[in-house]
């Protein structure tokens, strides 16, 4: 009878990886061999298929079609294989492990964490912050939180909030803001990082596209926020992102005019994974939570 699995599982891991992420690299790191290791893994592998996987770019290992159309089932694979060891050695259903960027951790799920946890005593929240998207199918992440329009390769995307927006502004700024042409006289913040577009909301309002905005540049959209409560100018913002700032009066919306973009933050996690009882409960909580943050509600959970 045939081997139905020609290739060690080693090579194939090493393979699913490459082909995701484009280089030896982060499959060397995370099966814990060489670089050479892994080279080694996809020449023999295609020895064996008696066929290329990868063409060899300058910019890196690119899959082969033959490769790119399997990868989405090897992945899923993986990703079963890991939930089946998983419950071998007993789930931690107990620690939810989530990746988050830095605006959405520290504008409003920080200053909401306490009420998961009320809800849910039997499972602690662990916070990886940072602005790499990265690997949803590796085991120390259960789930994720993205902006962005929910179309990324190998995950579940499922929109939590956050298509509104429109500018803010610290109180002192605001009272120079009669009407939108009145942006050309104060400073307007520039986020780098942003997918909000200026353009959309101008439209909107019908404010002249020829009326020039211009103010402090920052490529970090959290230090961006800190800059609008400390009165350097108007930044425009997600509703969701603003509303504890607005609430408290560090923050207003000057022109009370939001719009709707294509863009939102995402509850994401690597297809094929099995849904947890964790990941069940913090997709309900979040379900019941956005909504009531939207509407203005405001937490005394600071000190």
């Amino acid at each position: 009878m045939a081997n139905p699995f020609p290739i060690p599982l080693n090579a194939l891991r090493a393979i699913e990886i490459v082909a995701r992420r484009g280089a030896l690299a982060p499959a060397a790191e995370e099966l814990g061999v060489t670089i050479g290791a892994v080279s080694q893994h996809l020449r023999r592998a295609e020895e064996r298929l008696g066929m290329a996987l990868f063409e060899r770019t300058p910019a890196g290992l690119r899959p082969l079609p033959a490769l790119k159309a399997a990868l989405p089932q090897l992945t899923s694979g993986f990703a079963a294989l890991q939930d089946g060891l998983a419950g071998l050695r007993g789930s931690d259903e107990g620690v939810l492990n989530l990746t988050v960027g830095s605006v959405f951790a520290s504008r409003w799920l920080i200053w909401r964490i306490h009420k998961f946890t009320a809800e849910n005593p039997d499972i602690e929240m662990r916070l990886n912050v940072t602005a790499a998207m990265l690997d949803l199918s590796r085991p120390d992440v259960d789930c994720g939180i993205r902006y962005g329009h929910g179309h990324w390769p190998g995950v579940n995307a499922e929109l939590i909030g956050g298509t509104a927006y429109q500018p803010v502004c610290a109180p002192p700024v605001a009272r120079r803001l009669k009407q939108p042409a009145d942006l050309a006289q104060v400073p307007v913040i520039q986020d780098e990082t942003t997918m909000l577009s200026w353009d959309a909301w101008r439209a909107e309002v019908g404010l002249d596209p020829a009326i020039q905005l211009s103010g402090p540049v920052y490529s970090d959209a959290s230090l961006a926020f800190d800059a609008a409560i400390s009165e350097q100018g108007v930044l425009m913002a997600a509703d969701m992102m603003s509303v504890d700032a607005v609430s408290d009066g560090r923050l207003v919306r000057p022109f009370d005019h939001a719009v709707e973009g294509p863009q939102g933050y995402w509850l994401v996690t690597a297809k094929g994974r099995r849904e947890s009882r964790k990941l069940r409960a913090f997709r309900e909580w979040l379900k019941q939570e956005v909504p009531a943050s939207v509407r203005g509600y405001v937490y005394q959970s600071r000190g």
